[in-house]
């Protein structure tokens, strides 16, 4: 039973155009898969057995994908595509000649639930214990680490200019992510905490709290 939980994992899988072919990828309990959408057949696999139930979506740019691994230590993976029959394993170097790769990884502050984004080439996350960092997309560099206090379930939202953060507890705090500076736009508090990810149609804002779901937009 421990082994089957384990294998449990939460992640929404993504498709994605990669070398002009759409791709279904699909992040596993222990591994992170690409996918025929239409058929189901595995095109290539990189394995990550120290690690499990891995639950946010991928993210992609400059070529890469970046996922969190999971629980319970967790890692950061940006990872270049490969091609069909390709596997790999994370944490050891790939064979020679292999063209999926880990590009590079992390283990500080990587979040376990809440997603990433993604803006020009700065990767931000939340970690669920309230650490924000960004980083260099391209290369892995911190650029900047910072406490933002609470707790996080919910993904991170980007807007033009703007990062939002819905904690557990109801804050949310507005992060600038047009520059390469950590500095707070805004706080406020709505609810009784977020646990679910934000959603948006067009000026509108979707926020499930824990027992209500709230439309806000600015008339």
């Amino acid at each position: 039973m421990i082994e089957g939980d384990f294998r449990k994992a939460f992640a929404t899988p993504h498709v994605a155009i990669l070398e002009g072919v759409p791709t279904l990828l699909s992040q596993g309990a222990k591994a992170f898969y690409a996918y025929d959408p239409l058929t189901g057949e595995e095109w290539w696999r990189v394995e990550e057995r120290n690690n499990h139930s891995g639950s946010t979506r991928p993210v992609l740019g400059h070529g890469l994908i970046f996922v969190p691994s999971g629980f319970a230590g967790g890692q950061l993976l940006a990872l270049r595509p490969g091609k069909k029959g390709e596997v790999i394993d994370a944490n050891a170097a790939a064979p020679p000649g292999t063209q999926l790769k880990v590009a590079w990884m992390t283990k500080r502050s990587v979040p376990k639930k809440p997603s990433l984004a993604l803006v020009e080439d700065r990767l931000y996350g939340m970690e669920d214990g309230g650490v924000a960092t960004c980083w260099d997309a391209r290369t892995g560099e911190v650029v900047w680490n910072e406490r933002v206090g609470g707790n996080y379930s919910a993904s991170l939202l980007a807007a033009p200019g703007r990062l939002y953060c819905f904690s557990e507890e109801g804050k949310t705090t507005v992060l600038a992510s047009d520059t390469r500076e950590f500095r707070v736009l805004a706080e406020n508090r709505l609810g009784d905490g977020f646990m679910a990810s934000p959603a948006v149609s067009g000026n509108a804002l979707f926020l499930r709290s824990r027992t209500h779901l709230y439309r806000v937009e600015s008339q």
